[in-house]
Formats: C-alpha cells, sequence, structure tokens
C-alpha cells in the first residue's frame, strides 16, 4: 500500500486520551506512525493502549512546565525523535461570567492554553532542530463564537488560535507546521453532560446547517491530514470542523 500520508514510520505524541484525543492516536495508527499517547489518567490510557495495538502510553501530568517539558522529553527518549504533536488535552465548566471563580479561571487556563504554550514551546524545539514537524491543537468555534457560560474556555480557545499562529510564523522556515482543528460541537465525554438536558442537544443541532452535531472520527480525518506530508504547505490555519456552524 502507498504511504501516501507519508506517516509510516513518522514519531507521533498525542497529549491528552479523552474523546478526542482518544482517537487520533488509532487514526495516526492506522497511517504508519509510532505512537506515544500521554495523559494523567493512567486507567485512561490503559484502556486505550488495550484497544489501540501499538501505541505507547506515558502518565504526564501537564499542568506546569516542567512537566510539559518532561512529557515530550520521554516521548521523544521513547520514540527516538519526534516528527508529530498533537495537543489534545481540555477542560470546561460552564457558566456566567458573574459566577465564575478566579480559582476556575485559572485552572482552564493552565489545562487548556499553558499547556498548550508548554508543550508545543518543548515540541517546537525538537522539530525546529531536526528541521522537520508538524503540530496540531484542538481548539473549538468557542474562540471564534461568542457563546455565554464559555468565557475561560472560550479565551483559552482563542489563545490557542493566536498560539498557533505565531508559532507557525517563526517556524515556518524551519520546515515547522503549527495548525489549529476546531470543532463545533462534538459528542464527547466533556460535552455529553451538557447535551443530555432538557434541549440542549434539539437547540444546538438546529444551529448547524449539516443538521447534526459532530462526532470524533469526524476530527480525526482533518487531524491526520495535517499531521501528514500532503499538509507541508498548509500553517498557521483554523480548520473549523463544524458542519458549517460557524456560518450561521
Amino acid at each position: 500500500m502507498t504511504d501516501w500520508l507519508g506517516l509510516r514510520g513518522r514519531k507521533a505524541l498525542v497529549a491528552g486520551a479523552g474523546g478526542i484525543g482518544a482517537a487520533v492516536p488509532a487514526g495516526l495508527a492506522r497511517a504508519g506512525a509510532r505512537v506515544v499517547v500521554a495523559d494523567v489518567d493512567e486507567d485512561r490510557l490503559e484502556s486505550l493502549a488495550a484497544d489501540v495495538p501499538g501505541i505507547s502510553p506515558l502518565a504526564a501530568d501537564l499542568t506546569s512546565p516542567e512537566g510539559c517539558r518532561s512529557c515530550v522529553g520521554e516521548a521523544a527518549s521513547l520514540l527516538g525523535g519526534l516528527d508529530v504533536f498533537v495537543h489534545a488535552v481540555g477542560v470546561n465548566d460552564r457558566r456566567p461570567v458573574l459566577e465564575t471563580p478566579d480559582e476556575l479561571w485559572r485552572d482552564v487556563v493552565r489545562i487548556n492554553l499553558d499547556s498548550a504554550f508548554w508543550t508545543g514551546k518543548a515540541a517546537g524545539a525538537l522539530m525546529v532542530e531536526a528541521g522537520h514537524g508538524r503540530i496540531v491543537y484542538l481548539s473549538s468555534v468557542s474562540g471564534l463564537l461568542a457563546h455565554a457560560d464559555h468565557a475561560p474556555y472560550a479565551a483559552t480557545k482563542g489563545g490557542v488560535n493566536q498560539l498557533c499562529r505565531v508559532m507557525a510564523r517563526e517556524w515556518a522556515a524551519s520546515g515547522v507546521t503549527v495548525n489549529a482543528v476546531a470543532p463545533g460541537y462534538t459528542e464527547t465525554g466533556l460535552t455529553r453532560g451538557h447535551l443530555d438536558r432538557d434541549g440542549v442537544r434539539e437547540s444546538l443541532t438546529a444551529l448547524v446547517p449539516a443538521g447534526r452535531l459532530g462526532t470524533v472520527e469526524d476530527l480525526v480525518g482533518p487531524i491526520v491530514f495535517l499531521c501528514s506530508a500532503q499538509a507541508s504547505f498548509v500553517t498557521g490555519h483554523v480548520l473549523y470542523v463544524d458542519g458549517g456552524r460557524t456560518l450561521v
């Protein structure tokens, strides 16, 4: 079979093993990449490793600069280098701005945005030195649209979008691309509790021109493409995978 994507044997780290982060390693592995998956939840890692043969689990705490640098360094050591990095770490807590405690704001920013900077910086350093690399961030339509009750989450996703662009500009001449994929509402563990509330799923679906909410599998193809050789001239782009949600 032709290695059209150019991912066979590539060394990939996926940070985050829940929801979308659980589906992406399988997609990369199917394309022939060698994959390490990092997460703080060791039970989730073990479950994912059992479901996706060939991936290597890595327990990691990405809430500090040291933890992020250690995670990237350990993954690169296990793989013998690093060609691909996917940041799929994220939390949300829906409440109005006036009801958002300072501690919650700090927690969401640290997990969603700080970890994106710290891990991306560490991965980028290795890739710039090697003269090749692909970095993909999981963003959200909330980085563009002003959804109520999403202030910390939306702010971090807007930050991820701009972080992606700045990294892309700085590292383009070194053969490193940096992009983001921004899903609309997607059925994951992070969103399911909210979607299961009376009328929520129906009201959100009505806003999507495609007439349905997203699934994690809708994200795998776009992410794998941006990790591939076929995306060598795509950088600094935020790809909305939202069934047209950002059109209305």
